[in-house]
């Protein structure tokens, strides 16, 4: 499957700010399936999974359309969810930190040099921080590159730039050094302790009859991603209810000690005015009462999904789509569901848009 080049996914909000500008758009009422359904095909969006997070606890798991044309979606449909495996990857390293089986600032050549930087000294220099907070100095897939070749553009360490590459390379070094692939790691420290049994890296047939596939701006179904090898930064197959047990497990501490949890969500490397890069999480600040957000998002062919959490308050929301307009949702759907601070993001986002 092609990589397609991407900022951080929260970006895609700039997308639909004219949405939530628009005091015309609103959504639709949610327990009302017809009208949900209606406010998707003017929009040539098939599928659409949300799900809302409240005082720490899952609320509401809903899921509208289509899988493909005739078939309905039900509340077990399996998207892409694109980046959005990077979180898991993320929760999975910061677990294996928390254990002290794994070092944030370690080098990683002690454990994995990809063979296109070998002989290029910086390779010494790259850490698991690096790569978390998307400084490892690569560009987002290697196939941008002239030759398709992996080569550092900056020095690791000095420049945020986002990085699927970054985390194929953590995915390499994880598995090096503990023996055991990226999915096996998961399953033992996420998956099955959350009962996230509808998720997983890879395809398999199985998938098929439960899978939302992909569709482009006109409502044309594309080709399902259909990979046998897991990648650190993409393809995650998953529900929205599992998704959503991940995310309230993440308000509940994510298996981690407060201080690396409050690491994770440091304000490490500003991304633009109010938005910054913590430790795989994107950070926004200052949404009032003192609140402050956490984000990532993902996007692939066909393929647009974001989620939001609120840790002081407790609060969390989830987007999945299967088409290339998805992003159209993100705006209404955040300021209905998050309230002050969804209208915060927003603000932040078309603030940041304007000063361009």
């Amino acid at each position: 499957m092609k990589k397609i080049i991407l900022s951080l996914s929260l970006l895609l909000l700039i997308t639909s700010i004219a949405y939530a500008q628009n005091k015309t758009d609103t959504i639709p009422d949610m327990n009302d399936p017809g009208k949900v359904l209606a406010w998707l095909k003017k929009r040539n969006i098939p599928a659409l999974g949300l799900a809302y997070i409240e005082k720490g606890k899952l609320q509401s798991v809903k899921v509208f359309g289509n899988l493909k044309p005739g078939v309905a979606a039900s509340d077990n449909a399996l998207f892409n969810v694109a980046s959005l495996t990077k979180p898991i990857t993320t929760m999975v390293t910061l677990n294996l930190v928390n254990s002290g089986k794994w070092q944030l600032d370690e080098p990683l050549f002690h454990y994995w040099t990809d063979p296109d930087i070998k002989d290029d000294p910086r390779s010494l220099k790259l850490t698991t921080k690096d790569i978390l907070n998307h400084r490892t100095g690569f560009p987002n897939w290697r196939s941008q590159l002239k030759y398709g070749k992996l080569a550092f553009q900056v020095d690791p360490g000095t420049k945020y730039g986002y990085s699927g590459e970054g985390f194929e390379y953590l995915r390499h070094a994880l598995e090096n050094k503990f023996h055991r692939t990226l999915a096996q790691l998961a399953d033992s420290i996420i998956f099955k302790p959350l009962k996230m049994r509808s998720t997983g890296f890879t395809w398999n047939d199985k998938m098929e009859s439960r899978f939302a596939v992909p569709t482009d701006e006109n409502g044309k179904s594309l080709e399902i991603p259909k990979n046998k090898e897991a990648n650190a930064a993409d393809l995650l197959k998953t529900t929205v209810g599992d998704y959503g047990r991940f995310l309230v497990w993440i308000l509940d501490g994510g298996g981690l000690s407060k201080e690396l949890f409050r690491q994770m969500l440091d304000k490490q490397v500003e991304i633009k005015e109010h938005v910054y890069m913590g430790l795989g999480w994107s950070v926004y600040d200052d949404l009032g009462n003192g609140e402050y957000g956490v984000s990532h998002g993902g996007r692939d062919p066909g393929v647009n999904t974001i989620v939001f959490i609120l840790p002081n308050s407790k609060r969390g929301l989830l987007i999945f789509t299967n088409s290339d307009n998805g992003s159209q949702l993100y705006a209404p759907l955040v300021k209905a569901y998050l309230k002050q601070q969804g209208q915060a993001i927003l603000d932040i986002e078309l603030k940041n848009q304007t000063n361009k």
